[in-house]
This record gives C-alpha cells, sequence and structure tokens, in this order.
C-alpha cells in the first residue's frame, strides 16, 4: 500500500507521456496529408517562408559567426596541448557542417519561430478565428498548418547552409587574424577537407528540424488552452518541444549517417 501512490504516479505520468506522443503523431501525418494533397493556399505559404527564412537570417547569422569565431579559439587551444594547431580550419568546417551549424541554427530558429506560430496560432483560437475558418468551410490545418510547416522545411536547410558559410568565414576570421594562419592555406585546408556529405548530412538534418520546428509551433498552437495564460503556456511548450525534439533528431541522424 505504501508503495501504491508513487507507481500510480509513475503510470500516470507515464501514460500522460504516450498520449501526448500519439497526439503529436496523428498531428504530423495528417499535416503531412494535407501539404501533399489540394487545395494548397501559396499566399499562406510564401508569407511562411519571408516570416521563417528571411527573417530569421540576421539571428541564424550572428550565431554562426561567433560559433565558428569560438570554435576556432577553443580547437587552437586544445590542439595545441599535442602540436596539431594545423588541424583548426578543418575541424571548424566539419564541426559547422555537420553538427554546429544545423543545430544551433535550428535552436535559434525554434526560440524564434515555435514560439511565434504557437502565439499566433493560440491567439486565433483564443479569439475564434479558427472557429471561422470551420465556418467558412476552411480546413484549418491545411490553411494554417500545412503551408507553415512546408515552409520551415525548406527554408530552414537554406538557413543552415548560409549558417555554416558564414561559421567557416568567422573561424577564418579569427584564425588569419588571431592565430596567425595563411588566408590561402587555411581556405585551400578548408575545402580540400570537406566532403560532399559532410554539408550534405547537415542539410538534411535542417529540413528535419524545421518539419519539427513547425509541427510543435502549430501542435500547441492548435491545442492551447483559452486565455493569455492558455496562450503562454502553448507558447513556452512548443519551445521546448521543439528543441528537445531537435536535440533527439540530431542524434539520432548522427547515428544514422555517420556510426561505423
Amino acid at each position: 500500500m505504501i508503495l501504491a501512490a508513487p507507481v500510480a504516479r509513475i503510470g500516470h505520468t507515464t501514460l500522460k507521456a504516450v498520449a501526448a506522443l500519439g497526439r503529436v503523431t496523428i498531428f504530423a501525418v495528417q499535416t503531412v496529408r494535407h501539404i501533399l494533397t489540394p487545395p494548397y493556399y501559396a499566399l499562406e505559404f510564401w508569407h511562411a517562408v519571408i516570416a521563417i527564412g528571411w527573417l530569421s537570417l540576421p539571428v541564424v547569422g550572428m550565431t554562426a559567426v561567433f560559433t565558428g569565431a569560438a570554435l576556432a579559439l577553443q580547437i587552437y587551444a586544445g590542439s595545441g596541448r599535442f602540436g596539431a594547431e594545423a588541424v583548426v580550419p578543418q575541424i571548424v568546417a566539419i564541426g559547422m557542417t555537420r553538427e554546429l551549424g544545423p543545430v544551433l541554427g535550428s535552436l535559434m530558429v525554434a526560440a524564434r519561430v515555435a514560439s511565434s506560430i504557437a502565439a499566433e496560432i493560440g491567439t486565433m483560437k483564443v479569439t475564434e478565428q479558427i472557429d471561422a475558418l470551420v465556418t467558412l468551410s476552411t480546413n484549418p490545418m491545411k490553411y494554417l498548418t500545412a503551408p507553415r510547416v512546408l515552409a520551415a522545411t525548406l527554408t530552414v536547410p537554406v538557413l543552415v547552409a548560409v549558417g555554416d558559410t558564414i561559421g567557416i568565414m568567422g573561424g577564418y576570421l579569427v584564425g588569419t587574424t588571431r592565430l596567425g594562419f595563411n588566408e590561402v592555406a587555411y581556405l585551400k585546408n578548408t575545402f580540400q577537407f570537406l566532403e560532399f556529405w559532410d554539408v550534405g548530412s547537415g542539410l538534411v538534418k535542417g529540413a528535419v528540424f524545421g518539419f519539427l520546428i513547425a509541427l510543435m509551433g502549430c501542435f500547441y498552437g492548435m491545442n492551447s488552452g483559452r486565455g493569455a495564460q492558455g496562450v503562454g503556456a502553448a507558447v513556452k511548450a512548443a519551445v521546448v518541444a521543439a528543441s528537445v525534439l531537435i536535440l533527439a533528431a540530431n542524434y539520432l541522424l548522427t547515428e544514422a549517417f555517420f556510426a561505423s
């Protein structure tokens, strides 16, 4: 009897987690179905491309340049213990393209985009605009969710590619101005070392992360509670869920791509 209450709480929590996972999975499947089937709302899609892609460029670029610069300093300091300072360009390049570019860029996009989507759709739910869409025979998921998820899936890899480039250039600037590397040799070592799949794997990760970011924003926005507190809770849950899923998906994708 003494252990009954803790076991019951564990069981209740487990059931809630499984139920939440099921709801998210069903929501994801429905979203993909709406993306692949007409009608399509091109104007909503392009608005989402601008909001998610173009307006996220500054924050992704700033994150990438400082990440690349700090990475160059850290690698130089660490490799100096083994007399291997010459590997700085190669490690900065592979670190940015495989891991830091996709993950940090996507986390910054998640903080900006998942919160924005959840707040927007949650507010629409509170003000009964979603009910108005249903009254007008418009499927809310097709009109609100599908364009945003598709836009994020397509634009986040572009942001990752831009972030990779800026991050490598951040390492280049630090390497040539602070660490004494030759400009031509630094760039030569960078491009000779990189392989196609180093960059390609990061872009695939970006597409998956973009899908998860927009999906979480839409899911929690659609399921937000009433009032300001409900919308605030939805925004917080969307950002947390998107961030955790990005990190979990990053491990799974890295395991699939690079585990021998």
